[in-house]
């Protein structure tokens, strides 16, 4: 979705409820299956880091090389430590159902304070123009995306 794409575009309510859910399932499932067959504390981190190697070669493809849109406003969600945080609780209970409660609540609380030294310079208020908005406005207005409220009145009015 948009809320992990767009460094603009952090949607901050579904950013804390919807995404951790949805992207634990690929490393909790990385993690149950290892740890069933060879016992090893770090199926988690390896199930995100293939997340992370498809997110960048897809954000690199897609969006550096087709459209020439600039890589760095679309950095994925940082989550390496939540998968380690999440490997760390297997290993030191030794338990799925408690990985499961306390490493998946951890996963939900460390998704915001892991991820806000990098989008904390997008709300911050600056004088563009004469006018006041913040980087995050600077960056939509600057590249327009499809979808957004600027794109489809461009396209209203003809301008394409």
């Amino acid at each position: 979705g948009d809320w992990d794409f767009w460094g603009d575009w952090k949607d901050w309510r579904l950013w804390e409820t919807v995404y951790p859910i949805v992207m634990i399932t690929f490393p909790g499932a990385a993690q149950a299956v290892l740890w069933e067959r060879l016992w090893p504390p770090w199926g988690a981190t390896v199930g995100f880091l293939g997340i992370l190697f498809g997110e960048w070669v897809n954000r690199y493809s897609n969006f550096g090389l087709w459209t020439t849109f600039p890589i760095t406003l679309v950095f994925p969600t940082v989550a390496v430590h939540r998968a380690i945080g999440l490997d760390v609780v297997l290993m030191l209970s030794g338990s799925m159902w408690s990985t499961a409660v306390i490493g998946g609540l951890g996963w939900v609380l460390l998704m915001y304070p892991g991820n806000w030294p990098i989008i904390a310079p997008l709300p911050v208020p600056v004088e563009h123009h004469g006018m006041l908005m913040s980087i995050a406005d600077i960056q939509g207005y600057h590249y327009v995306r499809t979808g957004t409220p600027e794109y489809i009145r461009m396209v209203e009015q003809g301008t394409l």
